[in-house]
Formats: C-alpha cells, structure tokens, sequence
C-alpha cells in the first residue's frame, strides 16, 4: 500500500485536509464538549435540588426531636459556660466531680431561690389580670382619644355619617389545670439539664481526647485540637459576656423601677434580663410590657409611660455602645442575619428557640471561621 492510501499518515506541513482547532482541541474533543457542558449542567441543577431537599429534612428533623435538642442545645450553652470555672480548679487539682458538682448545686439554688421570689408576684398578676385589664381600659382610652378622635372624623368625612362604636369588655381566661398538667414535663426537661450540665463539666474533655482520636494522622489531630480549643475558650467567653451583661441589665432595670414606684420591680428586671436574649424582639416586648404595667398602676399618661422610655434609653445605650464595646466587631451579628435566624428557630422551637437562637447562630459564626469551604458563612453573618 502506498504512502498517499488511506491509512498513511497526514502529512507534518501542508495539504492536512482537517480544520485545525482554534482551542487546541483534536475534532473528536470538541464535538463531546457541548454534551459535557449540558452534563455538567444537568449535574449542578440536580445537586442544588439535593441541597436543598437535604435542608427541608434537617428542619423537619429538627422540628420532630425538639423536645430532645432543646434541653441538649441549653446544656451545650450552660456547659461551655461553666467549663472556664471547672478548667481552672483542675489546675489547681481540685477534682473536676468536686467543682462540678459545687457549681451545679449552686445553679440550682440559685434558679430555685429566684423562681421562689418571683412565682408569687408572677401568679398575683394573672390572679388579678381581670381586673386590672377593666381598670386599664378607660387609661388606655383616656390616652388614645385623640387618635380616636381624629379617626371618628375621617371616617364621618368618608361616609358621611359618625360611626359608633360599642364598649367592648375584655376577658382573660385562666386555666390553672394546664399549668398543673405542664409541671411534670418542665420538672423533667429540668432535670434533664441539670444531669447534661453535669456530666458535659466532668467529661468534657474525655469527649474531646476520644474526638482527637478519630482524627486519621498526627497533623489532622493537631488541628482537631486547634479548632475545638478555640471554639471551646470564644464561645464560652461570649456566652460569659452575654450573661453578664443581661444580668446588668435586669439590675439596671429592677433599680429604676423601684425608683419610680413600679411594683414588682425585681419581676421585670427579671423578663427583662431574660427578654434581652433576644435581639430587637426582647427589648420591644419589655417596653410594651413596662407600658402597660406603667398604664395600669398610674393616672397620669406621662407618669405611665415614663418607665417604659427609661428602659428604652437604657436598652438603647446597652445594644449600640456597651455590648459592641466588650463584645468587639468579631461577635458582631448583622441585624437581617439575627432576624432571620431568629425568624427561622422561633418557627421551629417557639420561644425556647428564639432564646438560643442568638447563642447558636454566633456559635455557627465561629465554628465557620475555623473550617475551610464555611468562611463565606461567618462573612454574610458578620456585621
């Protein structure tokens, strides 16, 4: 067979009858890429609809075993907490059951001997809130007849005639037997938390040490170690932070109402200590709250809503000076983040939620800076 038959070769320069590749690409390649880039397509739509059924089974799971994460999350938080206090006695060779068990025992005092305090005034104020909602209605009408008022007016202006409006009364219905009925799963979920507190402050780094064995070679051990020290010391400090600070604030507030004569000032010194974990939603109810106790117990609208302005001063200077102050910008939350997350737990774990929802989500936040491919997270999050 000559060399010009069809099985010869081209030839190296000239008379080659195929059209050269402008990519580089032998003809064979370039007629596959179109069906690989519709592959690739089809590969990348199919994994962001994995993505996000995964994401509707986590929140549906969630929302199936709360009554078993919520009492693990709050120990999680009372643990890591704690802990600092149980590291330092183990340093000085105190055994880690002995401060354990101090500090559980003085936790439980110290929750108990404040809901012994606070369960009587509390209770009297569901007792009487029948009549103090009677009583609270002709203040609250006293206060808003001018919007009434101007209301009546519009309306006449539309419709040509004035528009009456009967009394309404309010009733406040009270069952005492689902608060009887509730007792055994709160006593429960009590001790549930208190047994995790527990044993998290004695076992807590057996649990870390077996978590570094897992890891495959010594420079992934290393790092285990690295990042959950470092999780571990941030998020107890900010946990720290935060409870000092709600505590402050509840002393603050408790002070000032006694100041002005509120009743029960150590009551909603306490809601607000408690309300002031979360963000935006837990000083806007505390100052509605103030309000309306303000209306209830004073004639004078000036006198009434004085409290209530007070606080609002007092949160205001709490959440854009001191708390970014001892904080720092590192445990700076956006707002639309906070909201959303807030939004989101509050959805899935009622109250209980939006209590640890600002707790998890800085958690998150720093748990993301220390993993590699989650740095994106911590940056939409951060402020």
């Amino acid at each position: 067979m000559s060399a010009t038959g069809p099985l010869a070769p081209p030839p190296a320069s000239g008379g080659d009858a195929r059209v050269p590749s402008p990519l580089g690409l032998p003809p064979s390649r370039q007629r596959r890429m179109p069906v690989a880039r519709i592959t690739q397509r089809h590969l990348l739509r199919i994994r962001v609809v994995l993505n996000i059924l995964l994401v509707l089974a986590l929140l549906y799971t969630v929302t199936i075993v709360r009554g078993l994460l919520i009492p693990l999350v709050l120990a999680g938080f009372i643990g890591l907490a704690l802990n600092p206090i149980v590291a330092f006695a183990a340093r000085r060779r105190v055994p880690r059951w002995l401060s354990a068990s101090v500090l559980v025992i003085a936790l439980i005092a110290g929750i108990g001997t404040g809901i012994a305090r606070l369960t009587p005034p509390a209770l009297e104020w569901f007792h009487d809130a029948p009549s103090l909602v009677r009583n609270f209605v002709p203040k609250l009408r006293a206060v808003m007849q001018p919007l009434e008022a101007a209301n009546r007016a519009t309306q006449s202006l539309v419709s040509g005639q004035a528009v009456r409006q009967a009394p309404r009364t309010a009733t406040v219905a009270i069952d005492a037997w689902d608060v009887i009925a509730g007792t055994p799963k709160v006593l429960a979920a009590v001790l549930t938390v208190v047994l995790l507190v527990f044993f998290f402050l004695i076992y807590g780094d057996s649990l870390l040490r077996r978590l570094v064995e897992i890891a495959p070679n010594f420079r992934y051990k290393r790092r285990t170690v690295s990042i959950v020290r470092s999780i571990q010391v941030e998020v107890s400090r900010y946990i720290l932070t935060t409870i000092v600070i709600n505590a402050t604030l509840g002393v603050v507030t408790a002070t000032m109402l006694w100041a002005y004569a509120v009743p029960d000032p150590l009551l909603w010194g306490s809601v607000a200590m408690i309300a002031n974990f979360i963000p935006y939603v837990g000083s806007i109810t505390t100052t509605t709250l103030l309000a309306l106790v303000g209306l209830m117990h004073f004639d004078q609208p000036g006198q009434a809503l004085l409290p209530a302005l007070t606080f609002a001063g007092i949160t205001a200077v709490e959440g854009n000076l001191i708390t970014p102050l001892i904080q720092g910008r590192r445990m700076r939350l956006s707002p639309v983040a906070i909201l959303l997350w807030l939004l989101v737990w509050g959805w899935l774990w009622g109250i209980p939620g939006a209590l640890l929802a600002v707790p998890m989500l800085t958690s998150v936040k720093l748990i993301a800076e220390k993993l590699r491919g989650w740095r994106w997270f911590a940056l939409v999050v951060q402020r």
